[in-house]
């Protein structure tokens, strides 16, 4: 080749095999996923020993269980266009040590309030961290493993929920319940340490905002040494930034619909995932279940994770929106057969375990989809703000349960009214695939070039 001949980055990718480089920026990715997981799990195990050692009511722990949540939010919808500003790298790592220290310092709360703020903290790292994860992620994926790859990341998430569940489970007997905050805080804070030392800026995004040649080249090297013969970069996508933010190019005419149906059925799906997780074992024991069964057979719900890496592959060759519309789709007509399987114990296992891997797998899927939407100038607002418009889906799902059972609803009709989310957002990414049948950037168009 010679050294005046451009590289495009992104055929540059994909005509390289995805090597041990990108290997390390998937270890670090799905290690921050992971730890998402564990967060998520881990507390809710901390909120009983919380009860007894500080001699609190369970209503007065509302505050700490939706103080994350309410972060994650916040930290998806500022950190996304901050992203897309200052770049992937710089912001993931402020993220991961923010969540660590957060997540640290609340080992060592010493009221309500003080653990409240604090993990009000840690979900805005957190929340910051994730999409930033994602999008650093697919941009450097060769485009045929893009969602395979995006995917098999996110089976962190159930990985992670897991492994805080079963370490809490024998930590905190031992060491009490600030030991796993501690393990939860010094974590992510060796991550950091990783990340800056081997983390590098997306190529996409250097190539974008026209950032110095040497560090594009330098970056492209450790993934082939072929890029030391080229001495310009560019990139070609069908919408050029033009100079426009993130957030204008999320909101302009070619991505607005889709862009609001990946909000819509993310958020659908977050409702149920947390109307599922937080009131599945109170509705089965209410339903007749013993407390020790009703408990075990609801731990079968989120174990549906891994299904995401089968989606990730169909994504890859198949039209990723009706992919997992169809997996939402199938999602509420299994969450309302779990109403209808109450009085069987066999039948509500496999149709709790189906439901859950329907529904993790179509959720987990989400991520890569947005990634493969937005152009570069995009994709961290865009990746960034379904995430966090998500998380409000997860509030509202617990609020919608309560708020049916107050309403004396039966165990089948408050399933039947979960199940509508599922539907919505079947339909909401046949909505998407109707408005724009291509992503944007899946067309040839304007160049951003690197001299």
């Amino acid at each position: 080749m010679s050294r005046n001949q451009p590289i495009n980055v992104q055929t540059f990718i994909n005509e390289h095999p995805f090597g041990r480089f990108q290997w390390l920026v998937f270890f670090v990715c799905f290690v921050i996923v992971l730890l998402d997981g564990f967060d998520t799990a881990s507390i809710g195990f901390v909120a009983p020993a919380l009860l007894t050692e500080w001699h609190l009511g369970k209503p007065d722990l509302a505050p700490v269980l939706s103080a994350a949540l309410f972060g994650l939010a916040c930290g998806s919808l500022t950190a996304g266009p901050l992203s897309d500003r200052l770049g992937r790298r710089s912001l993931l790592l402020w993220a991961v040590l923010l969540f660590g220290m957060a997540c640290l310092g609340s080992a060592f709360a010493q009221t309500l309030e003080q653990l409240t703020v604090l993990r009000f903290v840690t979900g805005l790292g957190l929340g910051a961290a994730m999409p930033n994860a994602v999008t650093l992620m697919g941009e450097f994926c060769p485009d045929r493993r893009r969602a395979t790859i995006i995917n098999l990341m996110f089976c962190g998430f159930p990985l992670g929920a897991a492994a805080g569940g079963f370490l809490a489970a024998w930590m905190i007997p031992h060491f009490g319940w600030r030991s796993v905050l501690i393990f939860g805080g010094v974590t992510p804070l060796l991550l950091a340490i990783l990340a800056a030392a081997q983390m590098p800026e997306s190529v996409r995004f250097m190539v974008a905002r026209a950032m110095p040649n040497e560090r594009i080249q330098a970056t492209l090297a450790r993934i082939s040494p072929a890029a030391l013969s080229a001495e310009r970069f560019t990139l070609t996508e069908a919408a050029s930034s033009n100079g426009r933010s993130g957030v204008n190019v999320v909101l302009s005419k070619p991505y607005l619909v889709g862009s609001v149906m990946l909000w819509l059925a993310y958020f659908m799906g977050l409702v149920i995932f947390y109307a599922s997780i937080n009131w599945m074992p109170i509705l089965l024991k209410d339903a007749g279940l013993p407390l020790k069964s009703a408990t075990l057979v609801s731990a079968l719900f989120p174990l549906g994770g891994v299904g995401a890496v089968l989606s990730g592959v169909l994504m890859d060759r198949f039209n990723a929106n009706r992919v997992i519309a169809v997996c939402y789709g199938l999602t509420a007509v299994s969450v309302y057969a779990i109403g209808q399987a109450a009085g069987n114990i066999g039948a509500l296992v496999a149709v709790i375990f189906l439901a859950g891997l329907l529904m993790n797998t179509a959720q987990s899927s989400m991520p890569a989809l947005a990634a493969a939407f937005y152009p570069t100038a995009g994709r961290g607002t865009g990746v960034a703000w379904m995430l966090g418009v998500g998380r409000f889906g997860g509030i509202a799902g617990s609020f919608l349960v309560a708020e049916l059972a107050r309403r004396h609803f039966s165990f089948a009709d408050i399933f039947a009214t979960v199940a509508v989310a599922g539907a919505v957002a079947s339909v909401g990414l046949l909505v998407k695939q109707l408005a724009a049948p291509q992503a944007p950037t899946s067309s040839v168009g304007a160049e951003s070039v690197s001299h």
